[in-house]
């Protein structure tokens, strides 16, 4: 499978802990990667792109929304339970555009 063929998908996670603090991120961090060496150790294609980290400004619960690529929805959702990492939703992303579009 070429990089070509990976979907980009786009994760929600409503994150059950505090994911601000530097070591809370770098946990999250080092779980995911430590899932991806794995998956890809059995030929399965994923990739984290980045994560942003949310603040819910209705209750105080943390969120996180990733952007990762993959061969399928089912790498991403076994990606996530390997790394302990929640799916609130997982969407298909399609066209993205950026501030280079505008100009």
């Amino acid at each position: 499978m070429t990089d070509q063929d990976l979907i980009d998908f786009g994760i929600w996670r409503r994150m059950n802990e505090d994911v601000t603090t530097e070591e809370a991120k770098r946990d999250a961090l080092e779980a995911s990667q430590g899932a991806i060496a794995e998956l890809r150790e059995e030929g399965l294609e994923v990739e984290w792109v980045r994560t942003d980290v949310l603040e819910d400004p209705d209750d105080d619960t943390d969120c996180a929304y990733c952007h990762y690529r993959a061969s399928s929805e089912e790498v991403i959702r076994e990606h996530s339970e390997r790394a302990g990492l929640p799916v609130t939703e997982l969407t298909r992303m399609d066209d993205q555009f950026d501030r280079s579009d505008l100009e």
